[in-house]
């Protein structure tokens, strides 16, 4: 076990919440002779200098009966009475727990009462999220080398045997990859190799999957969807090397244009428009929601065809489509003006109207005007 003392580390976290959590540990510290501990996911990114937006904390040397009691007493609502823990406000309160697999499937686990602090910290999926901060003594308690592998950027199970209990956890390495630039320690990748997840919900699938795809380094996730055999698991097919290098310098070049409201989208988009396979299968495959399907399902082979990108602009900019990844698909539509605004036939549906169109041949003119613009486009700028 190492022990780093560190009296400023509390001083990144925002000014409310701080407040909310030194008043919850002297709450229970008074009333109750709690010891708590910050535990997991914050202990990391205190460390990392990342943004703070919650906190877990550890309540030890409590009851069952006595914790519950805290809680009423606090207004904490419970959010899973069988696995001890609270929320209150952006804190989540917990009794220490150590989990064991009993039955089939995410669900199937016994929670009970952890009774020391590295008991507790064993069940954490990797050591980086294993850590503790002793709120009484401002130490950060490191009982399976976390600290240390945050310096080397390495994702390692914590414990092998607790690890492979849950599943979830080989898309938690892939979306902890690409969130924090992080690669998975070469045991821990093998493991994750010969764990299934057919006993995986889609809706938890496509919760890891949407944090890797909102994540900065996209290729790194990536690598680790390879290196943990994910990509045959949930894909239904394997990534070649040499695609894998393709496509990762494209994410690692295009991520520039990447505009924030498509950021989830751009992963899978980018993914197709260098690989053929079905990507509506995938999309039921994980889950996804209606607006994947909206955003997703285009003709990436048409992407830098003025025509198909007419269609697409008809009703909203090219900025707004999926295809705003690639510099020379941005660089025609900023030529041809559809790059903020939708594209324009030269007049409207009003006017036709007003001309006698209706129905049917409503319909036929509009489309005959778009192909007779495009033509022009193509012509004036010799595309």
């Amino acid at each position: 076990m190492k022990k780093v003392y560190s009296s400023k580390i509390l001083d990144q976290i925002p000014k409310k919440l701080l407040e909310d959590l030194l008043f919850v540990i002297d709450f229970l510290e008074k009333n109750y002779n709690a010891y708590c501990f910050l535990v997991g996911g914050v202990v990391r990114d205190l460390i990392l200098k990342r943004e703070i937006f919650d906190i877990d904390l550890e309540c030890f040397n409590l009851s069952v009966e006595k914790f519950e009691e805290a809680m009423k007493s606090l207004g904490a609502k419970g959010v899973g009475k069988s696995f001890f823990v609270y929320k209150y406000k952006n804190l989540d309160i917990s009794l220490p727990r150590v989990e064991n697999k009993v039955g089939y499937g995410h669900r199937g686990f016994e929670v009970k009462l952890a009774l020391t602090p590295k008991e507790a910290s064993r069940r954490r999926d990797f050591t980086i999220n294993s850590l503790m901060f002793d709120t009484k003594t401002y130490e950060i308690i490191d009982f399976w080398g976390g600290l240390e592998d945050l310096k080397r950027k390495t994702l390692k199970a914590t414990d092998f045997e607790k690890f492979a209990e849950d599943s979830l956890r080989v898309l938690r390495g892939v979306q902890f990859s690409a969130r924090f630039g992080f690669k998975l320690e070469k045991n821990t990748a093998c493991l994750c190799e010969k764990i299934a997840l057919d006993d995986l919900p889609k809706e938890r699938i496509f919760g890891e999957l949407k944090k890797f795809f909102l994540a900065k380094d996209l290729h790194y996730g990536f690598y680790s969807l390879l290196q943990t055999k994910s990509d045959k698991k949930i894909l239904g097919f394997e990534i070649s090397k040499r695609d894998f290098f393709t496509i990762s310098k494209a994410l690692i070049k295009y991520q520039k244009n990447f505009l924030p409201a498509l950021k989830e989208f751009y992963f899978l988009g980018v993914l197709r428009s260098f690989l053929e396979f079905d990507l509506k299968d995938i999309l039921d495959k994980i889950g996804a929601p209606k607006i994947y399907y909206k955003r997703l399902l285009l003709d990436y082979s048409k992407r830098k065809d003025l025509e198909y990108l007419s269609f697409l602009t008809k009703k909203e900019p090219l900025k707004n489509s999926v295809l705003s990844f690639d510099d020379e698909v941005i660089s025609l539509a900023k030529k041809v003006d559809i790059w903020e605004k939708p594209f324009d036939i030269g007049v409207s549906s009003k006017e036709l109207i007003d001309q006698g169109f209706r129905g049917k041949e409503l319909g036929l003119e509009l489309e005959r005007r778009r192909l007779k613009k495009v033509q022009e486009l193509k012509k004036n700028f010799k595309i």
